[in-house]
Order: structure tokens, then C-alpha cells, then sequence
């Protein structure tokens, strides 16, 4: 992975990396990437994997039960526009 992209990494997760540390993670980026290639090559069949338990899917029944009113979901925050609350850019 090259300078570009861990330095890109880096600042989306505001983290404030030495070049040292952007050249040391790009290699360790590159070692993972390349385990994650050989493991793509790999020939498999169709067969779904094995799962040991049962995975079923447990619902509920919708229930209306009382709702925030705009002034009570808006009540603890300063950030927010108009009706919606405001998060930092990315």
C-alpha cells in the first residue's frame, strides 16, 4: 500500500502518523494484502460452509409505543441544522 493510501487511511481514522510509521505500516499493509491474494486463489466448491449452529432468524412483533417529539430528540445537542443533527465531514 503506498504512502498515498495510509496517509488517506491515517487521516479519515485522525491518527497523525511520522513518516516512519506511514513506511513501516505500508509494508505490514502490503504483507496483509498479499496473504488475502493467496487465500483468493484458492479453489473451493460450492458447498456451503458447515455451521455447527442453527441460525435462525428471531423477529419481533412491531409494537407503537410513545415517540420523541422533535424538541425532546433535539434537546441534548448543539449539533445540529435545522432538523438534522450535524456530524463532522469526512
Amino acid at each position: 500500500m503506498g504512502d498515498v493510501d495510509v496517509r488517506k487511511v491515517a487521516k479519515i481514522a485522525r491518527i497523525d502518523l511520522t513518516d516512519a510509521e506511514v513506511e513501516s505500516f505500508g509494508r505490514d499493509l502490503e504483507e496483509i494484502k498479499k496473504v488475502f491474494d493467496e487465500i483468493d486463489e484458492i479453489e473451493v466448491d460450492d458447498e456451503p460452509a458447515f455451521q455447527p449452529i442453527i441460525v435462525k432468524n428471531r423477529t419481533r412483533e412491531d409494537k407503537i409505543g410513545k415517540c420523541f417529539t422533535k424538541e425532546e430528540t433535539f434537546s441534548n445537542t448543539e449539533h445540529k441544522e435545522g432538523d438534522y443533527f450535524k456530524g463532522p465531514k469526512v
